[in-house]
């Protein structure tokens, strides 16, 4: 949080990085964590003790794709990509989309943790 020295509160995000922070929340939200809202979240957190597979790939694609479509109605997704990343516990989750107010296009890279079996 930063604050704004005009209005002397807390400082607002731009409407792009708006944006781009309610991705990092939604996917950083398993569903049924807010009691509130359970529906909120993504569901790759039910994936975070599979063995990267390519079904497990094609799970948290699917995953993030539906989660981002229902909860972000500001952008629309062109792709998602998922690649291994430098260990063999992560994977890169490679978000394309465009802002449908400005018709702008962005890229954000979500690592995303598996749990090694039987480890903490």
């Amino acid at each position: 949080m930063t604050l704004d020295s005009t209005t002397r509160g807390l400082a607002r995000a731009a409407f792009d990085e708006s944006v781009r922070q309610s991705i990092l929340v939604i996917l950083g939200t398993a569903k049924g964590e807010r009691v509130m809202r359970p529906d909120f979240g993504c569901g790759i957190h039910d994936l975070v003790f599979a063995n990267p597979s390519a079904t497990t790939i094609g799970r948290i694609v699917r995953e993030v794709h539906e989660s981002l479509l229902r909860l972000e109605p500001r952008i629309d997704v062109t792709r998602v990509d998922v690649t291994p990343g430098h260990t063999s516990n992560v994977l890169m989750i490679d978000i394309a989309y465009e802002v449908r107010a400005t018709n702008t296009a962005f890229n954000l890279v979500y690592p995303f943790y598996l749990q090694a079996e039987g480890g903490a």
